[in-house]
């Protein structure tokens, strides 16, 4: 496939599914009925999302499914930037991929507005919605690193902080942000440029793969050799192309 027929048809992909990216009550535990939550679609049109389904869809979660009025609702759907003061439909706290999977799946099967949200920091306000669904990556992070290959996998709720912590620890670095609560999703899907970007590039430069899970549903892995279309356009694609659940970044020795 060529380049231009892949971003084509991925942002239309990307359209249709709405993607412009304490203990709490939620829905799958929640006593009794789930009542019907008003909603909109990527395209703006208002639907009503039936409460039997979102219960169907928290009963399939290993994370959380919260709506208006939870506890917890109201810390998951803020960002940084206090302009964007939204309220989503509902929240889905992911907690493993097949759970990415299924909030993408239900937002296709409904046409749903979604955000993505990582770190929160998205300064138009892309991390959060009115009336969509949030899925908020903030219970679905951690950093490995293999010295030996000199690779670091990030799973794609992680904040900056995280990775600079972890890699380290070992002696070495990729070039990230400069605030460590930043998200690395949204930060690298960007582009990626901080202090030791002189040095050694820009975050996508230093980025050697991605797992990321399209408007199908599907999980794939993206690279140089495997969908290297996708790996290209994640590189800079600001999220319009999934949601990746795993970055895999070449680190570079240095002492703090």
């Amino acid at each position: 496939m060529k380049r231009r027929d892949f971003v084509q048809s991925s942002l239309w992909t990307a359209a249709a599914l709405g993607v412009t990216n304490f203990k709490a009550v939620y829905a799958g535990s929640r006593p009794g009925t789930v009542p019907d939550v008003a909603a909109v679609t990527g395209d703006g049109r208002q639907i009503t999302l039936r409460g039997a389904d979102i219960q169907d869809l928290a009963s399939k979660l290993h994370g959380q499914l919260m709506l208006a009025g939870d506890r917890g609702y109201d810390d998951a759907r803020r960002i940084l930037n206090p302009s964007f003061d939204k309220n989503p439909a509902l929240i889905v706290q992911p907690a493993d991929v097949p759970d990415i999977q299924a909030a993408v799946n239900f937002a296709r099967a409904n046409s749903l507005l979604v955000a993505v949200k990582c770190g929160g920091h998205s300064h138009s306000g892309q991390s959060t919605c009115d009336r969509g669904m949030q899925i908020d990556l903030s219970t679905f992070r951690g950093v490995s690193v293999d010295p030996s290959a000199r690779r670091a996998s990030v799973k794609g709720g992680t904040l900056l902080g995280q990775v600079d912590k972890e890699t380290a620890a070992h002696g070495m670095v990729t070039p990230l942000g400069t605030v460590s609560h930043t998200g690395v999703g949204g930060l690298t899907l960007g582009g990626g440029f901080g202090r030791l970007a002189r040095k050694f590039g820009m975050a996508i430069d230093n980025l050697e793969s991605v797992d990321i899970v399209t408007a199908d549903g599907k999980l794939l892995h993206a690279s140089a050799s495997d969908n290297p279309d996708l790996y290209w356009a994640a590189r800079g694609g600001s999220g319009n192309f999934g949601i990746v659940t795993n970055f895999a970044f070449k680190l570079h020795p240095m002492q703090p």
